[in-house]
């Protein structure tokens, strides 16, 4: 057979003890290149990539006369006189070519990823009328890297630096000077990270080529560089955001794993300050092992700490850093966002129009304009400032030059974040009508404002750094006592309902005591044992809520023999049913025959104690059989198979109507087969036809309640919470609608909030609410405190 190159490279490549990544690193290429040489696919040759080779295996003459010709003749054959490099293209090092059906998931990615983005870009509103004109200025010496390194500069080379100066509408432009493809962009809070990362991908996309990689935008904040890998977090991520990629390629990689690998991605990093402080310099070191083009977001301090406990900074990165916006930026955008008035507008005091606010001519409202300019210096507050004024007919800006009521930037800030929310809920008659006809609502402004606060209180209470709102794990941040108390309740009451209404009809054949004494014993069996049922399934979540093997969480059921991890779960799950089981039917029997027939309850069908307790073992195989079997057919979805909230709680809907067909046909065949056998056929088929029924419905749902992550939903976001007040009772459709609002953001199968700003603004706001309810139950006859800081939220909004 002749000799490949790629056969020759891996031969040399052993001979010299050295791994794929370190020849990639030696090389300084990707080691997804150093991957396709060695496979013998096409690879892009622009960057005398046979010489790098050559030169990072120490080949001698011989072996770089023949890498020379098996790679085209670009290596040099004589080690004293290399071929020099040629110089890098400008712009980020292009993608391998003839990517074949490959490029065609890259398609739709791409498809995909600019409808997404043109949505939410929509949404936000801040390039209406036109893009701010946000700006940066390049930073250098302290958190940037020597700029040899980002121009990739051989040895001895000498360039000029491009230009890196610009504004938002240029950002693509600008990133297509670095030759490495890698960017860091600082910036304050607010400052429009977000905002360019967005603009950045769609500008990337609209001028993108079939072969060119894809920008995606991953949000960093759930990143743990200790316990996931850079390469299997972008992958999982990629699988969450966009389910297509979930398909199996040949070699048995999914489409998100071969497009990352064959450099078809270019990930957009928004959101590094996000990471927990001791994950972002570890965090560092990770993408610095990387040699990946990608654009980071960050602020400031928060990197610039990172880079010094790294002692590095981002390998072979440019760094910009966003500047304020002034006050003639904010004169040439917002008088454009006020809405046009029918005749000539009031331009004095608090009905003043942002022309009149912004116009320097007048002079005796300076101080409060010049706490205006400090408090706007940045896209999110000018965004604010145009929904709460711009968006609000009723409302003028002039206000926010009172001094006496907003002394300091802080206060307008403040106040702005406090007039977000009531603002996007303010009733609109086209919206009302569209509303009324496609989902519940509308949403009263001053209960939004409180569900919400809620829910980001939720999320302070889950973690600091938690962004991601999981409608699963909605109610979770109460104590665990509480949701055990909870489930175990609904549990008893669904298993004690289903019992009583089961043996009605079984009294009433199977005896002839008549339908008063099947009523009456119905009810008693029904109280009884629904208390017996929500005890142990209260006991289950309890236990449930602390392992990782019970744990409520987004499943999809397949048939199938499971994985080894799915397999030991089985096994664990099996165990606790076995005991659930033995423990249940004691205490049933127990029930029955210390309680139900004492009363003048028993139904005379000839039962005993004795005869009881022969239905032990057999129901505590059958549950543990059912327990064993559901687990063992449960693949964890961690919502990356799904596209929304609501597709993964339809999912849940479905694997609980599974649970209830096990559990029917498992125990209720099982009793049925052993009532025959102790009772005789005909007795036995009925009490277990019976018997299957009210598992179906009782125990089934039970361990829907307590094991599933739609029971978790259920009894906490459906039933107790909005009970209490904290969400409303469609709470879905009020995430959906938030999201329509701007409020919140989608991410997949998990919704944010817009900024951490609005997240932490409305979680202090509902602590303070929280604090002020309970001042005012412990001392009643006390309320001048609340009084005053009432009226000071009241001024404030």
């Amino acid at each position: 057979m002749a000799e490949t190159l790629g056969a020759l490279v891996r031969q040399l490549r052993k001979q010299a003890g050295l791994t794929q990544s370190q020849l990639a690193e030696r090389a300084e290429l990707g080691e997804s290149t150093v991957r396709r040489i060695e496979t013998d696919r096409p690879f892009d040759h622009r960057r005398g990539t046979i010489h790098r080779i050559a030169d990072a295996l120490d080949a001698g003459p011989e072996e770089r006369r023949r890498l020379s010709a098996l790679g085209g003749g670009t290596a040099s054959a004589a080690p004293e006189a290399p071929e020099p490099a040629p110089e890098p293209a400008p712009g980020p090092p292009p993608p391998p070519r003839d990517h074949g059906p490959l490029a065609d998931a890259a398609e739709e990615l791409a498809r995909e990823s600019r409808q997404r983005w043109r949505r939410e870009e929509a949404q936000r509103r801040v390039h209406h009328p036109f893009a701010l004109p946000v700006r940066w200025q390049q930073v250098s010496g302290g958190v940037a890297d020597r700029s040899a390194n980002a121009l990739l500069l051989a040895p001895g080379e000498v360039r000029g630096e491009p230009d890196l100066t610009g504004d938002l509408r240029r950002v693509a432009e600008i990133y297509r000077r670095i030759p490495s493809g890698r960017l860091v962009v600082l910036g304050r809070a607010g400052s429009g990270k977000s905002i360019l990362a967005v603009r950045f991908a769609l500008d990337l996309l609209d001028a993108r080529t079939r072969d060119e990689r894809v920008p995606v935008i991953f949000s960093l904040g759930d990143w743990d560089p200790a316990a996931v890998a850079l390469r299997d977090w972008l992958i999982g991520r990629l699988l969450r955001d966009y389910p297509h990629l979930a398909r199996r390629v040949p070699s048995g990689k999914t489409l998100a794993a071969d497009l990352l690998d064959d450099d078809l991605v270019l990930p957009v990093l928004d959101g590094f300050d996000e990471l927990a402080e001791g994950l972002r310099a570890p965090a560092l070191e990770a993408l610095n092992l990387s040699r990946l083009p990608l654009v980071l977001t960050s602020r400031h301090a928060e990197f610039t700490e990172a880079v010094r406990v790294a002692h590095a900074p981002l390998a072979a990165a440019a760094v910009l850093e966003l500047c304020d916006l002034d006050l003639d930026d904010l004169r040439g955008y917002l008088p454009r966002t006020d809405p046009a008035f029918p005749g000539p507008a009031d331009t004095d005091g608090p009905a003043a129009t942002w022309e009149a606010v912004l116009d320097p001519d007048r002079t005796a409202e300076s101080a409060g304009r010049a706490n205006l300019a400090a408090a706007l210096r940045t896209p999110l507050m000018i965004a604010l400032a145009r929904t709460v004024y711009s968006d609000h007919p009723e409302r003028r800006p002039g206000e926010l030059l009172d001094t006496a009521r907003f002394p300091t930037p802080e206060a307008i800030e403040e106040h702005l974040l406090a007039g977000f929310v009531p603002a996007v809920y303010r009733p609109r008659p086209a919206e009302r009508l569209d509303t009324v006809r496609r989902r519940p609502g509308p949403w009263d402004a001053r209960r939004a404002e409180h569900w919400l606060g809620h829910l980001a209180d939720h999320l302070t209470r889950l973690g600091p750094e938690r962004q991601d709102l999981t409608w699963w794990e909605v109610g979770t941040s109460t104590s665990r006592t509480l949701r055990t108390l909870i489930v175990g309740f609904l549990a008893g009451l669904a298993f004690g309902v289903t019992t009583a209404v089961g043996n009605v009809p079984v009294d009433l054949v199977a005896t002839s005591h008549g339908l008063r004494f099947a009523v009456v014993r119905g009810l008693v069996v029904g109280l009884l044992h629904g208390t017996v049922a929500g005890a142990l399934f209260g006991l289950v979540y309890w236990h449930a809520c602390a392992r990782a093997a019970l744990r409520p969480s987004p499943v999809r059921l397949r048939l199938s023999t499971g994985t080894p991890r799915t397999r030991r779960n089985a096994l664990i799950r099996f165990l606790v049913g076995l005991g659930c089981g033995a423990a249940g039917m004691a205490l049933l029997i127990l029930v029955d025959e210390g309680l139900v027939a004492p009363i003048g309850l028993a139904d005379g069908q000839g039962a005993d104690l004795a005869a009881g307790l022969l239905f032990i073992p057999p129901i505590a195989l059958a549950t543990g059989l059912v327990f064993g079997l559901i687990a063992l057919f449960e693949a964890p979805v961690r919502t990356e198979s799904v596209v929304s909230p609501a597709d993964l709680l339809h999912i849940e809907r479905r694997n609980v109507v599974f649970h209830m067909i096990t559990w029917a046909l498992v125990l209720g065949l099982g009793v049925g087969l052993l009532n025959g056998v102790v009772y005789g056929p005909l007795r036995g088929f009925e009490v277990g036809l019976v018997f299957g029924l009210e598992a179906a419905f009782g125990a089934g749902l039970g361990y829907g309640l307590s094991l599933t992550a739609w029971g978790q939903w259920v009894a906490l976001a459906r039933i107790w919470l909005p009970l209490t007040g904290r969400l409303p009772w469609a709470p879905i459709a009020f995430l959906a609608d938030a999201h329509q609002r701007g409020v919140l953001r989608q991410v997949g199968a998990v919704y944010q909030f817009r900024h951490a700003w609005i997240q932490s603004h409305l979680s202090r706001s509902h602590q303070q609410h929280r604090d002020r309810a309970r001042r005012r139950r412990d001392h009643p006859t006390d309320h001048s405190t609340d009084h005053r800081t009432d009226h000071r939220t009241k001024g404030a909004a």
